[in-house]
């Protein structure tokens, strides 16, 4: 009897344990507990610590806060000018809404992961269709990744996630037309750089010719003053010569000055001999006339 008494204790104790064991359970920090009875949910438990509920009757599900890192499948896909692409994209996704999430995707990371991926590619088709290659490349960054966000949400906003990101990490070109799109670029990168260089030389032949210009202007402006001085130059100097010999008497004196200088710069060779006038004013000098 006792050993019947201690073996129904020994399963009792056992059946307490399970059962505490299937009612208590821990949420922690980054996830949520979705907690369902008979296929409804009853509550989500989102703060962490530790929880309980129904045992055998009521089920929990763990869902993830934290933002989900996806990398899909790199795709083809075409320009709107007709020029194939091949995109390879991640996604960053988040849930937002554990009941949605719980109803429509039975809280599966896999049909979340297939749900944002369509979504994804649908609004990277839709993108790239709408825009030419070169508007592609020269969107390609935060634009191009804000755009491909925002179409991909709009078509996920039942399931109770949002991407919170969806990045081109590579849009290259297929093999076959790479060679030839490359030689476009450069050719194209030379036209601009031959149109800078022209413009840098128009802009300089400018420069020149102003600069020209005004050394010519400033240089006929210096002349015309310098023709100012010297006739001013000459003009006080004959007024002072006039003032100098305004008599007859001084007038003479210079003329004989005036032949003084000639006869001096006439014996500046070898030969010393002077032939003169017996009535030039220089022979009259030394015959004691004056």
């Amino acid at each position: 009897m006792k050993k019947f008494i201690k073996a129904v204790l020994v399963l009792i104790a056992a059946a307490a344990v399970v059962i505490m064991v299937s009612s208590l359970y821990t949420v922690k920090e980054n996830e949520y507990a979705v907690v369902m009875q008979f296929g409804k949910i009853t509550k989500v438990e989102s703060e962490p610590g530790l929880k309980i509920k129904i045992p055998f009757v009521q089920t929990r599900t763990i869902v993830p806060k934290a933002v989900q890192l996806y990398d899909i499948a790199p795709s083809d896909v075409i320009t709107k000018d007709k020029k194939s692409m091949i995109a390879d994209t991640y996604i960053m996704w988040q849930v937002t809404d554990p009941i949605k999430f719980a109803q429509t995707l039975n809280c599966s990371i896999v049909g979340a992961q297939d749900r944002t991926s369509v979504a994804v590619y649908n609004a990277t088709k839709n993108i790239i269709s709408s825009m030419s290659q070169d508007e592609i490349i020269a969107a390609r960054g935060e634009k191009l990744t804000s755009l491909i966000t925002s179409d991909a949400n709009e078509s996920i906003g039942g399931y109770g996630i949002v991407i919170t990101k969806a990045e081109i990490k590579s849009l290259d070109l297929p093999e076959d037309n790479k060679e030839a799109v490359y030689e476009r670029m450069i050719s194209e990168r030379n036209n601009i750089a031959a149109s800078y260089e022209a413009e840098g030389k128009a802009e300089a032949q400018k420069i020149q010719n102003e600069t020209d210009r005004e050394v010519t202007v400033m240089k006929a402006e210096a002349e015309k003053q310098a023709a100012i001085l010297e006739a001013e130059g000459e003009t006080a100097y004959m007024q002072k010569l006039q003032e100098a010999y305004d008599s007859e008497d001084k007038a003479d004196f210079y003329n004989f000055i005036r032949s003084l200088d000639a006869l001096k710069t006439s014996i500046q060779g070898g030969n010393k001999t002077i032939i003169l006038d017996k009535e030039s004013p220089i022979a009259q000098l030394f015959y004691g006339a004056y």
